[in-house]
Formats: C-alpha cells, sequence, structure tokens
C-alpha cells in the first residue's frame, strides 16, 4: 500500500472518530451507527455480487438471522455482547453453507429467485417461531454494560466502528489473496477458472459464506443498537436497498460499500420529506439530461442507450408534484435508480471517479508494478515425473462418444499420446477437435469410452481435479480474466501452489508471504516467457489478440502439467509470431511437457507435430506422421471435398 493510501486512511479515521464531537446529536449518531452497520453487511454482499458476480436476493435474512442470534443469545439465555457477536456470525455462517449448497448449483435468475425464496421462509419463521423469536412482539435487548459503565450511544458508535475497520482490513486482505482472485476469475469466465483448477461451485460456496458470517456481524450489532427488533424490519424493501447500495456504491472496492451504505440509509429520510424529494430529483433530471448530451455529442452512447433513463429521471421528479404520499412510492423510486446507476455508472459511483482519476492521473501517480527480474525464464517449471500407460502412453482416450440429444459429436474415438510429444489433432470446422478437448478437460462427460491419464481413469472427473492431476489447456475462443491484469491471471494458473489459510491470510503470516512472493516470482517468469514481462500490469481486455493468446499459454503452464492441450494458438498472430509460437512450442517440449495441438495453420502442424490425428464429422480418419497425414486420399478429401484423384 503507497504511503498515500496510507495517509488517507489514517485522516479518513481520524475524520470517522471526530464525527460525534462535530454532530453531538443522539439522532445523528445514531444514523452514523446505522451506516456503519450497514456498510459492513455491504463489504460482505461485494463479495457475492460484485466479484463472483452472482445476484443474492438474500441477505436481508441472513442479516434478520445475526440479528436474531445476538437478539435470542442475549434476552433467553443472557449471553453476553462479546459472545453473542462471534455466536451470530458463527450461525449466519452455518445457514449461509445450508442456503448455498442447494442454491448455488443454479445461476442467474433461478439463483435470485431460491435466495428470494429463503428470504420469505426466514421472515416466516422469524414471525412464528414465537417460543424462541417472541413472534410479531420481536425481542428488546439492551446495550451491553463493561466493567459497570453502561455503553451509551456514542460508545456504540465507536465500537461500531472498530468493528466497519476490522471487517474493511480482514476483506482487503482476503480480497486482495489468492482466494479474491479465485472469486474474481469465477466472474469472468467459469470455464477458465475451472480448468485452472479453481473449483466453481466450491468457491462460490467459501465466498457465500464468507458473505453470509460478514452479514451476521452486521445483524447482530443491529441488535443492539436498535435494542429493538421485530420479523417486519428484514423484508424485501431491505434486500432492494442492499442491492441499491452495492450497485450505486461500486462494487469491487472497499470506499463503494461505505459510499452505498450513507445513500441508503439518508434515503429513506429524503423520500419522507416530499419537498426535499422534489428538490432532489429535479437536481438528478437536470443532471441526467447534460450528461446524456455530452454522452451524445461525443458519440459515447446512442439516442436509444440515453432516452430510457433520461424519460425516467424527468418522469420522476415530474411525479413529485402530484404525489400526496411519497412512502408508497419508495420501491418505485429504488427501481428508477437502479436503472439510471445501471445506464449511466455501471461501475457505480466509487468506479466512475476511480476511472476518472486514472484517466487524468498525473505522472508521479503509478500502479504498482511487479518487479521481474528475479524470474529466470529459462528454469520456469519442473514436470512431475508421472507414469506413463502400460502402451508407453502419457494419454489414452478409448473409444470416446460425445452424443448432444440425436447428435453424435465424436464416434468410438480412439486417441494414444505418447510421452514428450507434440500431437497434433486437426480437421475442417466442425470435426469435433475443440469437442475432444472438451472431454480430455472435463467440461464435458464422455456419453461412453475411458479415458487414462498417468496411469489414473479420469474419465468424467471435474475440470479442476483433471487440471490438479496435471492437464492444461488454452481455448479456442479466449478465456482470460478481463478486469484482472496479465501477472494476476498467470496467479490464478498458480493458485494450486497455495496451501495457506484464512487464518493466514488475514494474518499475513510468514508462510502466506512465502508462498506469495515464490508465486509472483514464477508468474513473472512465465509472462518472460512468452514476452509478455512489460506487460505485466495491464488489464487483459486491453491486451491485443494476439498477446491474449500469448497470456492464455502462460497461465496454463502455472499449472505446472504434464500435458498441454492448445486450441488454435495460432489465431490472430502475424507471420513473425506464429514463427515464435513454433519456437515456443519447441520450448515447451524440450521442457519434457506433452503438447496436443489443435491448428489451422497446416504449416505450424506440418513444423512441429511429431504425430497427427485427423477428425471429420466426429470420426477418426487418419493418424501417422506429418507426412504420412498429408498424403492420405481421406484427409485430402475431407479437406477439399473429393478424392484426391478428383482434386
Amino acid at each position: 500500500m503507497s504511503a498515500i493510501n496510507k495517509t488517507s486512511i489514517v485522516l479518513v479515521l481520524i475524520v470517522a472518530a471526530m464525527l460525534p464531537t462535530i454532530w453531538p446529536n443522539p439522532y445523528y449518531i445514531h444514523l452514523m451507527v446505522v451506516i456503519a452497520i450497514y456498510a459492513i453487511l455491504l463489504l460482505g454482499l461485494d463479495i457475492v455480487v460484485g466479484y463472483v458476480g452472482e445476484v443474492s436476493l438474500g441477505h436481508a435474512a441472513l442479516f434478520g438471522i445475526g440479528a436474531y442470534t445476538a437478539g435470542v443469545l442475549n434476552f433467553q439465555l443472557g449471553l453476553p455482547f462479546l459472545l453473542a457477536i462471534p455466536a451470530s456470525i458463527a450461525v449466519t455462517g452455518l445457514f449461509g453453507i445450508l442456503l448455498a449448497l442447494p442454491a448455488l448449483r443454479v445461476n442467474g435468475p433461478y439463483l435470485a429467485m431460491v435466495t428470494l425464496a429463503f428470504g420469505t421462509i426466514i421472515q416466516i419463521l422469524i414471525n412464528e417461531m414465537t417460543f424462541l423469536t417472541n413472534g410479531p412482539m420481536g425481542l428488546s435487548v439492551r446495550k451491553p454494560i463493561w466493567l459497570g459503565h453502561q455503553v451509551t450511544g456514542t460508545d456504540y458508535y465507536y465500537i461500531v466502528l472498530v468493528a466497519l475497520v476490522a471487517t474493511i482490513y480482514v476483506v482487503q486482505r482476503i480480497l486482495k489473496s489468492h482466494l479474491g482472485r479465485a472469486f474474481e476469475a469465477l466472474h469472468d469466465s467459469p470455464i477458465a477458472s475451472d480448468c485452472m483448477g479453481v473449483s466453481v461451485y466450491g468457491y462460490k460456496v467459501y465466498a457465500f459464506v464468507l458473505s453470509a458470517g460478514i452479514a451476521g456481524l452486521a445483524g447482530s450489532l443491529y441488535t443492539y443498537s436498535e435494542e429493538y427488533i421485530s420479523p417486519n424490519t428484514y423484508n424485501f424493501e431491505l434486500t432492494i436497498l442492499f442491492l441499491l447500495a452495492v450497485i450505486m456504491g461500486g462494487r469491487k472496492t472497499r470506499t463503494g460499500p461505505v459510499l452505498g451504505a450513507i445513500i441508503v440509509v439518508m434515503l429513506p429520510n429524503v423520500l419522507s420529506d416530499i419537498e426535499l424529494f422534489k428538490v432532489i430529483s429535479i437536481g438528478i433530471a437536470v443532471i441526467s439530461v447534460v450528461y446524456s448530451l455530452y454522452m451524445l455529442v461525443t458519440h459515447q452512447r446512442s439516442l436509444n442507450q440515453v432516452a430510457i433513463p433520461v424519460i425516467a429521471t424527468v418522469v420522476l421528479a415530474t411525479s413529485g408534484f402530484f404525489m400526496e404520499n411519497i412512502t408508497d412510492h419508495r420501491l418505485t423510486i429504488f427501481g428508477v435508480m437502479i436503472l439510471f446507476v445501471v445506464y449511466y455508472l455501471p461501475n457505480g459511483i466509487m468506479g466512475f471517479l476511480r476511472n476518472l482519476v486514472l484517466k487524468f492521473k498525473p505522472h508521479w501517480i503509478q500502479r504498482h508494478v511487479l518487479i521481474l527480474e528475479h524470474g529466470d525464464k529459462n528454469h520456469v517449471w519442473s514436470v512431475p515425473d508421472h507414469p506413463v500407460t502400460t502402451n508407453g502412453h502419457l494419454l489414452e482416450a478409448r473409444n470416446i462418444v460425445m452424443q448432444f440429444g440425436g447428435l453424435k459429436a465424436l464416434s468410438e474415438v480412439n486417441l494414444n499420446i505418447a510421452k514428450g510429444t507434440v500431437h497434433g489433432l486437426i480437421g475442417p470446422n466442425g470435426s469435433g477437435k475443440s469437442t475432444t478437448m472438451n472431454v480430455l478437460t472435463g467440461i464435458y462427460k464422455p456419453t461412453s469410452g475411458e479415458i487414462e491419464f498417468n496411469g489414473k481413469i479420469i474419465t468424467g472427473a471435474s475440470p479442476s481435479k483433471i487440471a490438479g492431476e496435471g492437464i492444461a489447456r488454452t481455448f479456442q475462443n479466449v478465456q482470460l480474466f478481463g478486469e484482472m491484469t496479465a501477472i494476476e491471471n498467470v496467479l490464478v494458473g498458480l493458485h494450486h501452489t497455495f496451501k495457506h489459510s484464512l487464518i493466514d491470510v488475514v494474518f499475513q503470516t510468514p508462510r502466506c508471504r512465502k508462498e506469495k512472493h515464490t508465486a509472483e516470482v514464477r508468474a513473472a517468469s512465465l509472462l518472460q516467457f512468452v514476452g509478455l514481462e512489460a506487460l505485466a500490469n495491464e488489464e487483459a481486455r486491453n491486451l491485443p489478440y494476439g498477446k491474449q493468446r500469448l497470456l492464455e499459454i502462460a497461465r496454463a503452464l502455472a499449472l505446472n502439467p504434464s500435458l498441454l492441450l492448445l486450441d488454435e494458438p495460432a489465431a490472430g498472430l502475424t507471420a513473425p509470431d506464429i514463427k515464435d509460437l513454433i519456437e515456443m512450442i519447441e520450448k515447451i517440449r524440450g521442457h519434457g511437457i506433452t503438447v496436443i495441438l489443435i491448428e489451422h495453420h497446416m504449416d505450424v502442424v506440418m513444423s512441429i507435430c511429431d504425430r497427427v490425428t485427423v477428425l471429420d464429422f466426429g470420426q477418426k480418419i487418419s493418424e501417422g506422421t506429418p507426412a504420412q497425414v498429408q498424403s492420405d486420399e481421406k484427409v485430402i478429401e475431407a479437406y477439399l471435398g473429393g478424392s484426391a484423384k478428383e482434386a
């Protein structure tokens, strides 16, 4: 962390500590407490929404579980504050597991529906379980008494502030570690994540449980803040407020949730005063029109893109003059606000400001640059000494059939890959090459047949399990983690090298720091190997297409594979780059790594492959040395559409 950032954090903490003296009114102090509590929850929610990319409508329920756990333990059992808080975190984390295990087997709107149903069920249970929760009557608790002193509203503000700072610290440590990279990779490309050894389902559950535990902390603090809780508090409107806060504040930042919490806590107060609402809504409408005109003039948006939010904000401003009771229309207003942010500020307010600063940053503000010179590009990896099959093959695919409904993409395909060779896999478009790749790496489970690798049967294993066995791959359509830098992409490939725990991450133990340094040096070496060391800190989505191809190779090599599958690596490369690619593949083979190469550039295949297999309509039609395959009549017919004699 830079000296500027450290200074900024210290200044913010000093200001936060002084706020009760600046605004000593108990009402304002209570508002600040609620803002801090909501910010804690939003920091956890951002892990799921911002990093993993899943929409959860169940966090109001998790917030309620944490609140009621603390309330029941205090009200029914008299458990003290310092025991009730960690108990609430644990109980809510457990409910997070119960929700995540079934819910995260679906995606998108289906997940949102499952989490919404969970929230409804929890609210009903809280309302009906009167023997435990006191039902609609709610629970009353008192702020704790420490050392004979009754904690006041101001005292509690500092308690919650400490909890907020601790949460920011813990979340920052997690999201800047290999765990955070794994969560972010799930959002950008689940398929690539699985093939890099990062279990999509497993890490989604991990993220959800962490988020639930943080929601439990926020809920328990809320109980002691309000000193009274009831089932109606944790309703659908609160869920919408939380989502609005994450979206408006800005995902993947620590300041975004705090800003979002300020907005959603102050918003109900704004919406309770219709005159104040009129002024603010008119201001938003004016800003919307002016900004839309700017976007149109600079050709950053089309008329169709700006029309809907402009009309919505103008209608919202106009409606204020016809409303008698604004409270009944709050959900509609929240929806319009979300629409406005999604159209104009997809990265939230803090994301917009961050991009603005990066665009106009002074020359002296530099991003962190990883030191690359420690890498030794000639000793990047060491290939594990695995046994081969009884026939001397590293991999054997026997009688593989892959059927999609009535379409048979692969029909009784046999593939034998000798250790230490470059094995070409060619054929016309639609012949089944990429399907074969997907079967070998676990993305598809074959309808029938058997795959043996390194003496083990891997048929039907998950992509992450197969990656752990030593099979790495690139993709026909580049599957990089676009919002991550080049060095971070390679570090995801090195995820398997991190053995330290969550506790090690939070406290940055020597074990954690050592593994982190080792991985960074190795990642730097891999970037040097593919010639991307100068672009280490560039976001992957900003790289030219050819460079993205090279980055995929570097990331795949990070798995330290015995077998590397390259799916059309020369696509998008210039002639000089193709020559460098051939040299790179030869160097990879020189390190003992076996390569399966799918490629349409026949000069690449013929110059580097030891053996070539040809597929056509899902069937193997030829196999042999490049020269043998090149002169095979069946191959000529498949490529040219006629017999060799006709050709």
